[in-house]
């Protein structure tokens, strides 16, 4: 069996959505194909694809397989190509997962005027605040704010942001003036989900770095409902400055004790193997990372922390 031939007929009826379609790409048939994916199922042992009269999906291990298999072909394609000294234009389609607010905010803008620069690739960006598998979901780049980064895929720090403590102009008008850290226990804090019990904070100013309660009625895991929380002078909170930059460039919000601030939070864009990386993948993070420095509350990377 020719398993590229089979690997390609399978990645393509995932992608196809119909065995009749990939026959008619390949100027084939469809019980020629049928049979094709079928020997490949049977030479791995696992079944890849539910087949109905009307249907066609896959199981979950052909949902794993597909992941994989696309880039074995990528890689493939690129082999041959580079074996005959063919040069390879950026092209074809890249899954990007990026933190929801920053994708709003931030990022949208960006991925815009990359395709611009680059007609033959098509983005899909998907915006979310959890940590994607990649591999399971079949992204090829995910950009990763502040957390624990997956031991397992390969992360490149390509940015830095301060994190401020802010309020609304009208929060604090109608609340006890804070001149010291110590005064922000009494204030309402909002955050990223948090437990119940709130959590201890700690900031770093003139006199080192102290700790600070920051109890919450409210929690919310959107940076966005934070945003317009802030706004709605609903209480205080630390956040990034690229997720408030533009608010206290107009005044909208305002730096609490601004020779305080928390520990800064880093971007790393994330990819699921050294071993292989398609060429739109490889030019889509080099823009990125020499970008998102520039945007406003970011700064080049700090390393060696």
């Amino acid at each position: 069996m020719d398993q590229i031939r089979a690997i390609r007929s399978f990645v393509r009826a995932v992608e196809l959505g119909s065995l009749s379609a990939v026959a008619r790409e390949e100027h084939s048939t469809q019980p020629t194909v049928s049979k094709t994916i079928a020997a490949l199922e049977k030479d791995m042992g696992v079944r890849l694809l539910e087949r109905s009269t009307t249907s066609l999906t896959t199981t979950e291990q052909g949902k794993r397989f597909y992941a994989r298999a696309k880039r074995v072909l990528e890689e493939f394609n690129e082999a041959v190509s580079d074996a005959r000294g063919l040069t390879e234009k950026p092209a074809g389609l890249l899954r990007v997962n990026a933190p929801l607010g920053l994708g709003q905010l931030r990022l949208n803008g960006l991925v815009l005027e990359f395709l611009a620069l680059y007609p033959e690739i098509e983005v899909e960006l998907i915006l979310n605040d959890r940590f994607v598998d990649l591999v399971e979901d079949g992204v090829d780049v995910a950009l990763r704010l502040a957390g624990e980064l997956p031991p397992n895929m390969i992360a490149r720090k390509i940015a830095s942001a301060e994190r401020y403590l802010v309020a609304a102009p009208a929060y604090l008008a109608r609340h006890p003036e804070i001149r010291r850290p110590e005064d922000l226990a009494s204030h309402r804090y909002i955050g990223f989900a948090r437990p119940a019990n709130g959590e201890v904070t700690r900031i770093n100013g003139p006199a080192g770095t102290i700790e600070i309660a920051t109890g919450s009625r409210y929690q919310v895991n959107s940076s966005l409902a934070i945003r317009e929380s802030f706004l709605m002078g609903a209480g205080f909170g630390i956040c990034p400055s690229w997720l408030v930059h533009d608010l206290l460039e107009s005044g909208q919000l305002q730096r609490i004790l601004p020779e305080w601030s928390a520990s800064g939070q880093e971007a790393s864009l994330l990819y699921p193997s050294r071993r292989y990386q398609s060429l739109r993948a490889t030019v889509f993070m080099q823009f990125m990372a020499e970008r998102i420095p520039k945007l406003p509350g970011f700064s080049a990377p700090v390393f060696g922390r």
